[in-house]
């Protein structure tokens, strides 16, 4: 879907509604396309996105392999980690 600069302006709800339901929206400046709004990937989750754009976040850059799963877990049990947490955060 095309549009000019007043008619998104004026529209704005209703191309929104558009995106959401799937639909790129290609923005026009005197019949020249500069700027397109697309729908968020289906696999980003909100607040993944929400967390990467503020910086406290990184995607990873590739899956973890396999023999991960497979490592032995640490006999620590768990409300001796959870005071450990606490305690470090209380230092900062």
């Amino acid at each position: 879907m095309r549009t000019n600069i007043a008619d998104l302006r004026n529209h704005l709800t209703r191309y929104l509604k558009e995106v959401r339901a799937g639909e790129e929206i290609v923005i026009r400046d005197r019949k020249l396309p500069f700027a397109k709004i697309v729908p968020l990937a289906h696999d980003a989750d909100a607040e993944d996105v929400a967390l990467v754009a503020s910086g406290q976040m990184r995607k990873a850059e590739c899956a973890l392999p396999a023999s991960f799963w497979r490592m032995r877990r640490s006999p620590i049990e768990r409300r001796v980690a959870a005071t450990a947490v606490s305690r470090d955060r209380e230092d900062d």
